[in-house]
């Protein structure tokens, strides 16, 4: 990836008040890779490996404890677990909803077992690792409530820091318009 982007989407996130520490090494991905059995896709891991953001909700991948990541990876099962009891979340593709929440939980975690990881970024936003190439989207995943928060990395840094890409009065306004997302197994039908 060229690197003047990379320092471009580096500069507009410090002045946002984003910390950044040196990069991750290759070394240190393949780490992270084989821990959490995932892969980066290729532009977060160019970005992780120019610099590595640690504040802002960011995931510091080289000092948060192993638990802490494990819980944000665990998150989006979690929260449809929850809506499966609270809220009467229920896919029509897993076949009628059993009595047992245990077995509705079962269900649940094997679909997400089988569906591309979603790799967290910051606070409440992922990104999923399959295909593992660039430009897959990001996710705003609270619960069942996900949506898309960027077609791509780089659109999920200016929706999510819009004032300093975009100026005063500049909000996060939706993904890009008019730009295709890619479909994503699983985690797509859940915002559509």
């Amino acid at each position: 990836m060229e690197t003047a982007k990379l320092e471009y989407y580096k500069n507009v996130l410090e002045k946002a008040g984003v910390s950044f520490t040196p990069a991750l090494t290759a070394r240190e991905i393949q780490n992270i890779e084989e821990e959490y059995s995932f892969r980066f896709p290729p532009d977060l891991r160019d970005f992780l490996m120019f610099a590595l953001p640690v504040s802002n909700g960011f995931i510091n991948w080289r000092h948060t404890e192993k638990e802490r990541i494990r819980d944000r990876l665990g998150w989006p099962l979690e929260g449809m677990c929850f809506d499966i009891e609270n809220n009467v979340f229920w896919r029509a593709e897993w076949g009628e909803r059993p009595a047992s929440l245990n077995v509705a939980f079962n269900i649940a975690r094997e679909a997400v077992k089988n569906a591309p990881t979603l790799i967290p970024i910051a606070s409440h936003r992922y990104i999923p690792d399959r295909p593992n190439e660039p430009g897959n989207p990001v996710f705003s995943v609270h619960q069942t409530d996900i949506i898309y928060y960027g077609t791509d990395l780089f659109d999920y840094f200016e929706n999510e820091f819009s004032y300093y890409f975009r100026g005063p009065g500049q909000y996060f306004r939706g993904v890009r318009h008019g730009c295709e997302i890619k479909h994503i197994e699983f985690w797509s039908n859940l915002v559509e």
